[in-house]
């Protein structure tokens, strides 16, 4: 039954991405990519339900667990709500005849982010991550203006790279394993964390190292963030929308099944270590440039770094509390980061600029979808009533109790220097006049408003309820990566 679901959930956008290759007619390419998101949304939200454990199939070289089960169901939910602002975005562009090919490869992009978390050979989820790589670099140059092509390029080079060091790091580990092993052994996820207690300590720490560099950079984690600010900002919006609230959990997933190896062969508080400094300074990092940015894209781009720092503090922090917050932040965060990077769009698509010093006056032009874009801009920063609230409190009491508090308490100091310096951004795009003279060219299509509603009525059910069954899962989730923590 569950490789049925499976199945479905990966074919849907297979057969959008065919469907659009074959029949390039743009309103049946977009309608088509809609409908297999909704079948892809409808596969995943039954996976927690379905998974309590690791399950196997295709000769093991797949599966699914409670966390891959988890990233799936924030990378169904923003591959929906994308696909519907979609239609309403890019048929802004007056291009029609270009649409079936971004269907083709938006629907390729949704395909590889719903496979690579079932890998489950650390070698083939090392190619389907790259696959990710490769098939979003065409979507964020897709506009062909200089900077998008430029931030395709620095994109696809920089990630590369640092996806070669990971590589490297398997390599390692694959070496490290076939001394305990055999020359020959299924490389899985479970086969690497029960063989940990007996591999040599200093090599797997090299390869974890490695690794955790090498994924960090898909993440856009600092200082191996460059690509992210230039991709996230230069791609039409669906397209930012599923890079940071779908690609970013993908990679991050990897990081964490590698810290739990690191656990089970006794080296966890140094790696806990490490990817708590490059959680906190990716936190620094978001909070200089979110003070100081002036493209409106660029401080949603930025805001990402910040939110997969605080989740790798949570994973780095770790025990239950540190797990459960990283996880409870990932699907807080792709409902959040949906709906800022939907209103990001509008904005740009109304006044024809990205500079946050043109758009002046938002709500007197857009009433309903400003007070929408402005909740998410609280929701974002952390304040309640919002699920982001919950999510990183519970990070912070993890963090107090761990030895890496130091960590904790610049995150809550971070933490409210962004809550002053995001929403003084939007003070200025809501409440003062322009500069120069300007106005918004006209309305916006109910298909950009309409998934706004939907991300920001779950964050706010989020944040005044945490559902008890949500607790349970992520408990599921810790015992499978343990519950070790710096």
């Amino acid at each position: 039954m569950i490789e049925t679901i499976l199945f479905i959930m990966v074919g849907a956008p297979a057969v959008a991405a065919l469907v659009a290759l074959i029949i390039p007619l743009a309103r049946l390419v977009e309608m088509v990519n809609l409908l297999a998101a909704i079948v892809a949304f409808v596969c995943v939200i039954s996976l927690p339900f379905q998974v309590h454990s690791n399950e196997t199939f295709l000769h093991n070289y797949a599966g699914i667990e409670p966390l891959s089960a988890w990233v799936l169901v924030c990378t169904g939910i923003v591959y929906l709500l994308a696909s519907i602002y979609a239609v309403g975005y890019m048929r802004m562009l007056n291009e029609p005849e270009r649409l079936p090919r971004f269907y083709t490869l938006f629907a390729l992009f949704a395909m590889t982010m719903l496979a690579a978390p079932l890998m489950n050979n650390i070698g083939l989820y090392w190619i389907a991550i790259e696959l990710t790589t490769l098939v979003s670099t065409f979507l964020i140059g897709f506009e062909h203006a200089a900077e998008a092509i430029e931030a395709a390029w620095k994109y696809i080079m920089i990630v590369s790279a640092g996806i070669s060091l990971a590589l490297l790091g398997t390599i390692f580990l694959y070496w490290d394993g076939s001394l305990v092993l055999g020359p020959t052994y299924d490389m899985t996820w479970q086969v690497m964390q029960e063989a940990a207690p007996k591999l040599s300590q200093p090599v797997l720490l090299l390869a974890f190292l490695l690794m955790l560099i090498g994924y960090g950079t898909k993440v856009g984690l600092a200082p191996m963030h460059n690509w992210l600010p230039d991709a996230h900002s230069e791609g039409p919006a669906p397209v930012s929308v599923m890079l940071s609230g779908a690609l970013l959990n993908t990679a991050m997933i990897g990081i964490a099944r590698f810290l739990a190896i690191a656990d089970s062969a006794g080296i966890g508080p140094i790696c806990h270590i490490a990817l708590v400094a490059l959680g906190a300074l990716s936190l620094l990092v978001a909070t200089l440039f979110i003070i100081r940015q002036s493209g409106v894209k660029r401080l949603m781009a930025y805001s990402s770094i910040e939110h997969m720092g605080v989740i790798a503090l949570g994973f780095g922090f770790g025990g239950m509390l540190g797990i459960a917050g990283s996880l409870y932040h990932m699907i807080n965060h792709s409902l959040n980061k949906s709906l800022m990077f939907f209103g990001a769009g509008n904005a740009m698509r109304a006044y024809g600029t990205k500079d946050i010093g043109k758009i002046r006056v938002f709500a007197q032009y857009f009433p309903v979808g400003s007070m929408i874009w402005l909740a998410g801009a609280v929701a974002i920063t952390g304040a309640p009533p919002f699920g982001l609230f919950l999510s990183e409190f519970t990070i912070l009491r993890a963090g107090f109790g761990s030895i890496s508090a130091w960590a904790a308490y610049a995150m809550a100091v971070l933490l409210i220097a962004i809550f002053i310096g995001f929403l003084n951004q939007f003070r200025r795009m809501y409440d003062e006049p322009a500069l120069i003279e300007t106005s918004a060219a006209g309305a916006i299509p109910v298909w950009c408003t309409v998934p706004m509603v939907l991300a920001i009525i779950p964050l706010l059910v989020f944040g005044l309820w945490w559902p008890a069954s949500f607790w349970h899962y992520f408990r599921l989730v810790a015992m499978q990566l343990g519950v070790g923590g710096a």
